[in-house]
């Protein structure tokens, strides 16, 4: 047999069990906020930061390069949250996401009354983000919607 094609065959076949080893990355678990702050107030929009946790659910570490998300409470349109920085995730472990976004006031007086009358309300946070590994990027959706609670007069 040719030493060549023989050489063909051991780099084709090696390709395919690379791609065959290779897991999409999953998504990321949200798991709380916490530090939230308001840093400037306006009429329009405000300006808020705060820490978002997270849990990467997958086998491998990843790298995360971009966050962009729209932010609802009660189904109303709050603000846009976005984060542009690399940063390496480790496997299957927490990890924190410091966070600025610019909230709608609009959104706020949506929800004022639902915020008084009820201990919780319904945030949903829908968008994606970059996350890769060895420089290869894929486009992972964020899609998350839970129940935050509160006591406003606590």
């Amino acid at each position: 047999m040719n030493l060549g094609l023989i050489k063909k065959i051991v780099g084709y076949c090696t390709l395919l069990f690379l791609l065959a080893a290779c897991k999409k990355p999953q998504g990321f678990d949200f798991r709380e906020t916490k530090n939230f702050k308001i840093n400037q107030v306006g009429f329009d929009k405000t300006s808020v930061s705060l820490e978002m946790v997270y849990y990467n659910p997958n086998d491998f570490g990843v790298d995360l390069r971009k966050v962009d998300c729209d932010v609802f409470v009660e189904n109303n349109y709050l603000g846009k949250y976005k984060l542009d920085t690399l940063m390496h995730i480790p496997r299957k472990s927490e990890f924190t996401l410091p966070s600025k976004m610019d909230v709608e006031m609009k959104g706020i007086f949506k929800n004022a009354l639902t915020a008084v009358f009820n201990k919780e309300v319904k945030l949903d946070i829908k968008g994606n983000c970059r996350v890769g590994k060895g420089g290869i990027f894929v486009t992972v959706p964020v899609n998350y919607s839970t129940k935050y609670s509160f006591n406003l007069f606590n």
